[in-house]
């Protein structure tokens, strides 16, 4: 079911975080998405959306901008061992959905990810 499908995925980790003003993912972020294409692989009826958020600062459009290359960036690297690519949306939130509040690098940082979600 969805509930448990929702609870294996965060235990693997559902959520990976970007830089200042990027879209690259750094090993950290490659690990846990070679971890979500095996259990994508291994889950086969399962299909996710990978939201991209930004964090508070910058203007609304240019974070929806980034927000979206931060859903492709790992929606790109889950297709490369064979997930399919209807199985994977890609969403953008910018600024909209803050993880956590607060103006401060920790909170900036913690607010720049992409989350994939069991649709």
């Amino acid at each position: 079911d969805k509930a448990s499908a929702e609870e294996a995925l965060a235990e693997i980790g559902n959520t990976v975080y970007f830089g200042y003003d990027s879209s690259a993912l750094n090993a950290d972020a490659e690990g846990t998405l070679i971890r979500q294409a095996a259990f994508l692989k291994a889950n086969p009826a399962l299909t996710v959306t990978i939201e991209g958020h930004c964090d508070e600062r910058g203007t609304r459009e240019y974070n929806l901008a980034l927000g979206q290359r931060r859903g492709s960036a790992p929606r790109d690297f889950l297709l490369a061992p064979g997930v399919d690519s209807a199985r994977i949306r890609v969403g953008s939130y910018g600024k909209e959905r803050p993880a956590v509040s607060g103006s401060n690098e920790g909170s900036w940082a913690r607010n720049r990810r992409a989350a994939t979600v069991i649709n």
